[in-house]
């Protein structure tokens, strides 16, 4: 049975009271995993653009 299929499972058994808490969890681990992404995909760029300076900086040195 995967992750996904034990976590449905479960919540079949949470009673209907407690499913907007449910939802509020499932929210916030939604804007977690995307504020991660989106801090690493700005390191990611960063990184690049590092990159390509110091190749214009070599470049220009060596002209």
């Amino acid at each position: 049975m995967t992750t996904k299929e034990q976590i449905l499972q479960e919540l079949d058994r949470v009673p209907e009271s407690a499913m907007e808490e449910v939802l509020e969890f499932v929210l916030t681990l939604q804007t977690k995993h995307s504020t991660k992404t989106q801090k690493s995909d700005v390191w990611k760029a960063y990184l690049a653009s590092k990159k390509e300076r110091e190749e214009v900086y070599r470049r220009l040195a060596n002209s």
